[in-house]
């Protein structure tokens, strides 16, 4: 018995090892990866416009890029976060679009064999920028999930922006899902002005930002995902304008499994 029982011990332990599908970087301080371009912004308005778009494992960059470029309503975004990418990808975005990025993988991913993370693009200066590690280890995967955070200088004003990828329902549960996003916002209590994007993996975790007080813009619209609207961007200190004040992109291009979500917050 004990014999049968040690084998069925290791062979699990061998199943969830091969289930694993990255090395995780539990670090705060990196890896790090930034570019400064030399900021492209002018306009004058109070208005500022904001994109997420999740980028399939940044396998399709250049499709992503046509996407960027062509939509009119993602045309000149102020800050666009990026989600499932690596550095390569990022950068090559940022340079085309002449926007200073800051990017922090959460993980290498084994079968891609590159890193896995979320980056911050700006056409307004970063000033300063950090990794939030967030709680609760993909049940199957063991891999972790984190926030990428940059504080932007706006003309006279600070805003500080989380581009994040919260755990899958497969990772984790609805409880542990809320506890993430709340970890954002925890941290975000230090700033008055506050954008929070990107795939949510989930549609109903939203309103633990709304109940503290949140604008939710991209909360109603079209599927994001075949399974349902997943992305999602936030304001705190910043108003939408009106109904009309975000959306959703259609056509992708193939560049993704994901619909890039845009959304126009106005500086109070």
């Amino acid at each position: 018995m004990k014999l049968h029982h040690s084998v069925v011990l290791v062979a699990l332990t061998l199943a969830l090892a091969a289930c694993r599908t990255g090395i995780n970087y539990p670090g705060l301080t990196g890896p790090r990866f930034t570019g400064a371009n030399e900021s492209s912004a002018t306009d004058s308005s109070a208005a500022l416009r904001v994109v997420s778009f999740n980028i399939k494992y940044a396998q399709r960059v250049d499709s992503a890029i046509s996407v960027l470029t062509s939509e009119a309503a993602l045309v000149n975004a102020d800050i666009i976060l990026l989600q499932e990418m690596d550095e390569t990808g990022t950068k090559q975005i940022a340079d085309t679009l002449g926007m200073s990025f800051v990017y922090y993988p959460a993980t290498f991913h084994i079968k891609h064999q590159k890193h896995f993370g979320n980056a911050v693009l700006s056409r307004w200066p970063i000033v300063a920028d950090e990794k939030l590690v967030l709680p609760h280890i993909a049940r199957f995967t063991r891999t972790q999930r984190i926030a990428t955070a940059a504080t932007v200088r706006v003309r006279d004003s600070l805003i500080r922006v989380y581009s994040t990828h919260l755990g899958t329902p497969a990772d984790v549960g609805p409880g542990s899902r809320r506890e993430q996003l709340s970890t954002i916002l925890h941290d975000a209590n230090k700033y008055d002005r506050v954008v929070i994007g990107g795939d949510f993996n989930n549609h109903g975790v939203g309103k633990v930002a709304r109940d503290s007080g949140y604008a939710w813009p991209t909360e109603k619209g079209p599927r994001t995902l075949l399974i349902g609207r997943w992305d999602h961007i936030l304001f705190k200190g910043l108003v939408s304008p009106d109904s009309a004040g975000s959306g959703t992109i259609g056509n992708v291009r193939h560049a993704s499994d994901h619909k890039p979500v845009w959304a126009v917050g106005v500086l109070k």
